[in-house]
């Protein structure tokens, strides 16, 4: 019996999910951990992590540390995203988290991080056989396009929740010029995109932080005694627009009381809502389907592939 551990080092949040995997490779997920530690957090163009956000990871990767070293036969792969990958300090906060929690953390490129949420997509969900797929982040957001099932393009842009909502101020109350000047900068970069309109109408598959709270806030919305998975939900693009519409009139103390919407993501939540609602308006796509599995899911898919020698079917 293997402890197979994935820790996701994002912008905005730092995950653990452990599974375990016995000698034919039946898996059983043992622990589902997450804690919001906004390590992108003013990071500003100079592009430095900061004091308090690091210690705050360190915080977090502590109390990780205290799981996991309690159970056998542990392997660990440890995954640092967006705010890493973009930071001048890399290295010095690498080096800090080696000596503090004893991790080796890597720096995995934007590619490869779409292509995990690309495994973890098309290995759990019943997708089309043409599609886009969508993973908006904290500081960077993944776009991949499927075709055949197979992956045909895809992209990772320096853009997020927290970077969005910081550098044009939608924290809390928010300006129309400031909403324009945001919505422009995102939508140029999702247009200079060329191969992306080859996904015009088609099914478009979305996860990360900002996505999956929009799909919580209209589960919501249904006032449903049982809410419907997360994982395979489905909201028309004209309910998503409504709701984006909704959030946008609101300060960040009104946004906090929102059903769905967790009161740390609050301030960050329009940046984050953005590229999705651009995405949505640009490619004309009628629906969206909704994927709790990403990274972390992707990345044991492929240990499974590689470790013992199959995938996961669906």
């Amino acid at each position: 019996m293997e402890n197979f551990v994935v820790i996701d080092l994002g912008s905005n949040s730092i995950r653990m999910t452990i599974s375990q995997i016995n000698d034919k490779g039946a898996i059983n997920v043992t622990h589902q951990l997450k804690e919001m530690v906004r390590l992108s957090e003013n990071m500003g163009s100079k592009k430095i992590l900061q004091k308090e956000p690091i210690e705050r990871t360190l915080k977090a990767l502590t109390s990780f540390k205290d799981i996991y070293s309690k159970l056998k036969n542990v392997k660990i792969e440890a995954l640092a995203t967006a705010a890493v990958r973009q930071a001048k300090n890399q290295a010095e906060f690498l080096k800090l988290v080696k000596k503090r929690i004893g991790v080796d953390f890597e720096v995995i490129p934007g590619n490869r991080e779409a292509y995990l949420d690309f495994l973890a997509v098309t290995q759990t969900l019943p997708i089309e056989d043409n599609c886009i797929i969508m993973d908006t982040g904290g500081a960077s957001t993944e776009l991949i396009l499927v075709k055949e099932k197979k992956v045909s393009d895809l992209i990772s842009l320096p853009i997020g929740s927290v970077n969005i909502s910081q550098e044009f101020s939608l924290g809390n109350n928010i300006a129309a010029s400031d909403l324009f000047k945001a919505m422009t900068f995102v939508e140029k970069k999702i247009t200079d995109i060329n191969w992306l309109f080859d996904a015009h109408k088609a099914q478009l598959v979305v996860l990360g932080g900002s996505n999956r709270t929009l799909a919580k806030i209209a589960r919501r919305q249904q006032n449903s005694d049982k809410l419907p998975s997360l994982h395979g939900y489905k909201l028309k693009s004209e309910d998503a627009f409504d709701i984006f519409a909704d959030l946008v009139d609101l300060n960040q103390a009104q946004r906090e009381k929102i059903p769905g919407l967790a009161k740390t993501r609050a301030d960050v939540i329009i940046g984050g809502l953005i590229p999705i609602s651009l995405i949505l308006r640009t490619l004309h796509i009628p629906e969206i389907l909704f994927s709790n599995n990403g990274l972390r899911e992707g990345a044991l898919l492929d240990y499974l592939d590689s470790a013992y020698q199959f995938s996961r079917p669906r």
